[in-house]
């Protein structure tokens, strides 16, 4: 290896990228020796010895041995197993953009850092790719229940919030109605699956939609449960369909690597939209039908 010269901060930041390495070829290792499907085992095993070896690379210049960062090995390991595979190692690549400003400074004193660092990203980038993971392969029918729950769950609460004027009335209705509507969208999904010539099981795709559909529901309705003024109650449930926006739109723009920003107020857009024409119905109704509850 040449003789590099380097200042004291030069050689710091490369003590950061070391112990990055050396942190990640942990998680690799401790996810392969979990993973049960032998393509999945064999990329991770592969990610592992690749990080190992870019560790050594590093350690030529530091001429140190570093330890990995404990914190993140436990952070990154549980997000992959409760998260799953996809979304926790597209995470960790996500962490890594941030680095390349600091790859280009070093690269000042190391010319070839840039240009491994670049090869380095596209080589795991190509290979977290080749995971089948079977969560993403359902992720269409999780949107599905999602949305369809956040749409008209959100409007049909706005509506029943005027017309019922009573937190109890308005959580049951909205809770018969949420139910209903679940078992529907499940049934609907079995049956479009079914019908679809894809790597998909129906009552898998109908587990994912019924289930995101029910959840959401609880989620939304828990709300008028807990406050007795049903202006607040949904002002806290339209909150909360904001967060769960948020949540979902992070995650499937991370495992999908799809605009975030563009995704969430074309969802927020529509389930608000909803919301307010919703809104002024149940005003409608409650004025031309005379209902006082």
């Amino acid at each position: 290896m040449e003789q590099v010269v380097m200042d004291r901060e030069t050689k710091d930041k490369i003590k950061v990228f070391q112990r990055n390495e050396i942190t990640e070829h942990i998680v690799y290792r401790w996810l392969s020796r979990m993973a049960k499907d032998p393509t999945t085992k064999d990329v991770l095993e592969r990610l592992s010895g690749e990080e190992l070896g870019h560790y050594r690379i590093w350690r030529t210049y530091t001429g140190e041995d570093i330890g990995p960062d404990r914190v993140k090995v436990w952070v990154y390991y549980l997000i992959c197993r409760i998260l799953g595979l996809t979304f926790g190692l597209k995470l960790m690549e996500r962490g890594e953009e941030d680095a390349r400003l600091i790859y280009r400074d070093v690269s000042k004193f190391i010319p070839k850092a840039q240009e491994i660092a670049e090869d380095e990203d596209e080589h795991e980038r190509q290979l977290v790719n080749l995971i089948d993971e079977e969560r993403l392969r359902y992720v269409g029918s999780m949107v599905l229940g999602l949305n369809d729950a956040l749409v008209e769950l959100t409007g049909a609460l706005a509506g029943l919030t005027l017309a019922l004027q009573n937190t109890r009335l308005i959580a049951m209705a909205g809770l018969i109605t949420g139910i209903a509507a679940s078992l529907s969208m499940a049934a609907s999904e079995y049956l479009s699956t079914k019908s679809e010539e894809a790597d998909r099981d129906p009552l898998k795709a109908s587990l994912y939609t019924g289930c995101a559909y029910i959840l959401t529901v609880v989620f939304l309705i828990f709300p008028f449960l807990f406050l007795a003024n049903y202006y607040c109650a949904l002002c806290w449930t339209l909150l909360n369909a904001i967060i769960v926006i948020i949540i979902f739109t992070y995650y499937v723009s991370v495992a999908k690597e799809i605009s975030f920003k563009n995704r969430f107020f074309e969802m927020a857009s529509i389930s608000m939209g909803i919301a307010a024409l919703s809104f002024g119905l149940g005003f409608l109704v409650r004025a031309m039908f005379g209902i006082d509850i």
